[in-house]
This record gives C-alpha cells, sequence and structure tokens, in this order.
C-alpha cells in the first residue's frame, strides 16, 4: 500500500494552497509547531548573560535558551518546563512568576545559571537540531564564584558540555535528568528528589 496522505492548507499570499503530504510529515510538523519549533535552522546568539555572584557554588547549565527563554532573555522561559517548581521547591519556596523572584531564589541559595552553548544553528527550540555551535567560556564564572559542582540539565547539556567545555575546564558534570516538558517519563516529583539529593549534597 502506498504512504497515507492528508491534506494540508498552506497560504502563498493571499492565495489559499492545498498540498498532499505524507501523514508522517504532517503529523512531525505540527507537533514542531505546538512545541515552538519550526523546520528552518538559523543562526541564533544567546541573548542574555549568566546568572551568578561571588557566593555561588553550585552551576547548573542548560544546553542552549528556547524560543520562549530568546523572546523573554531569561532561563527556562517556557511555562512548561519544570525547573523553576523544582528548584522552588528544594528550597521551600513559592514558585517565582518574575524575572527578579527568579533572580533571587538562584542567587539567595548559592546557585548559578548558564548555558554551554553561545551561539548555533537551530530550529527554534530543538536542541536535537543543534548545529555548528560555539561554547560559552566558563571561566569569568569559575574566576568570580566559589563554584564547587557543576550539573547539566539533561542528555543534550551533557553531550554538548563534554564536547566543547571539559576538554577546556577539565571539570566533570553531574547530569541530571531535564526539567522540559518533553522529559515526560519524569514525574515532578521524582525530579525534585534527585536535584536536591546533588543541589544540597
Amino acid at each position: 500500500m502506498g504512504k497515507k496522505k492528508v491534506e494540508h492548507v498552506v497560504f502563498d499570499g493571499m492565495r489559499k494552497i492545498k498540498k498532499k503530504v505524507n501523514i508522517n510529515q504532517y503529523n512531525t510538523q505540527t507537533k514542531m509547531k505546538v512545541m515552538g519549533q519550526t523546520d528552518k535552522q538559523s543562526v541564533q546568539q544567546h541573548p542574555f548573560p549568566p546568572l551568578y555572584d561571588k557566593d555561588s557554588k553550585v552551576l547548573i547549565l542548560g544546553s542552549f535558551p528556547s524560543v520562549k527563554s530568546r523572546e523573554m532573555k531569561f532561563f527556562y522561559g517556557h511555562p512548561q518546563n519544570r525547573f523553576w517548581k523544582v528548584i522552588a521547591s528544594i528550597f521551600d519556596q513559592e514558585n517565582p512568576t518574575s524575572i527578579e523572584e527568579k533572580k533571587k531564589l538562584i542567587l539567595d541559595n548559592n546557585l548559578a545559571l548558564w548555558d554551554v552553548i553561545a551561539e548555533c544553528e537551530i530550529s527554534g527550540s530543538s536542541d536535537a537540531s543543534i548545529k555548528n555551535a560555539k561554547a560559552n567560556d566558563l571561566s569569568e564564572i569559575i574566576k568570580n564564584s566559589k563554584i564547587q559542582k557543576i550539573i547539566v540539565n539533561g542528555k543534550t547539556a551533557e553531550r554538548l558540555y563534554i564536547k566543547y567545555i571539559e576538554p577546556v575546564t577539565g571539570i566533570k558534570a553531574v547530569v541530571l535528568p531535564s526539567t522540559s516538558p518533553a522529559n515526560a517519563a519524569w514525574s515532578l516529583e521524582r525530579l525534585i528528589e534527585v536535584w536536591e539529593f546533588e543541589i544540597k549534597d
């Protein structure tokens, strides 16, 4: 049997065009749109600075900011990302909503935030699409803080860290399960348990 196709409506200027596309391709395109992704690759630069101070002891690294984070110009901006719920629960605090509240939560608890990648080609928020990456320089953070441990948020951040940063710093990172909504296999309760163990160790 041939591959099943569906009718997909697109717009070319003011003209509506109906195209026949493979059902698997259609489902993939639809899913990417829901997750804030596109299939168009573009070069993106990290749009905001690291968050740390002289008392930061644990550095948490993501891979590269999502579309929502790049729009907000702050870490973990997607409303379904569980990062802020996890960190707030670990320290028995209210879930922060404003950027200032999030900064206070991180700095008051001697944490630091940054990402592995400074610039890359990426499709929307898809970590799997990252190409031609350039890594961030962690030397200033490490030199001007009390960093004792580096945590990477998820397997993609780990892979990128091992490839680009570990050879420079010589520091091995602890990988923790991703707080991304895409990591549905991990419940919020399980995330809090394993993250708390490493952050408070």
